[in-house]
């Protein structure tokens, strides 16, 4: 077995979903999810079929978007894994609940428009996703003036009232 990390690339200004389903049901699920989530919405999924033809599986709103998707299914290679690449302005609190609902979806390892790695193993029979590196770490706590910019920009969102 070998271990490496992927970094994945997707448009600026988009957010991604990554995550672990056990069927090729899942991409018309997910296709369903958003187009009743966020009608109109732009987005771009890739699922990497895990039997059979072992194709990556695609769907979507945004031929870019799309594109997206299947290069961060291809760059990581990990069976059953899919890529919800999401357009601007759709983020992934309008979906994330009922991808997480999806029957199909055994896990979500992230959702984020932060830089990405997926830290991945390799064998002979194939590739997993063992977890991911989302963004950088801390570089300190919290004070009175961070607390209140954080509060004010959930409300300047609309995610929080008062």
């Amino acid at each position: 077995m070998t271990m490496e990390t992927v970094r994945l690339t997707w448009t600026e200004g988009c957010n991604i979903i990554v995550g672990q389903s056990h069927f090729i049901k899942t991409v018309e699920d997910i296709a369903e999810i958003m187009a009743a989530s966020v009608p109109g919405s732009k987005w771009g999924l890739a699922f990497n079929e895990a039997s059979g033809p072992c194709l990556v599986r695609t769907e979507g709103s945004d031929p870019g978007l799309v594109a997206d998707a299947m290069g961060c299914a291809r760059a990581c290679g990990a069976g059953h894994s899919f890529y919800l690449v999401l357009g601007p302005g759709t983020y992934p609190i309008n979906v994330l609940d009922r991808v997480k609902g999806c029957g199909e979806v055994c896990r979500i390892f992230c959702a984020t428009a932060n830089p990405l790695e997926l830290i991945v193993a390799r064998t002979e029979q194939g590739a997993g996703i063992l977890g991911v590196i989302d963004g950088s770490s801390p570089k300190g706590v919290e004070g009175e003036a961070d607390r209140a910019d954080r509060i004010a920009m959930l409300r300047s969102f609309g995610y929080k009232r008062g």
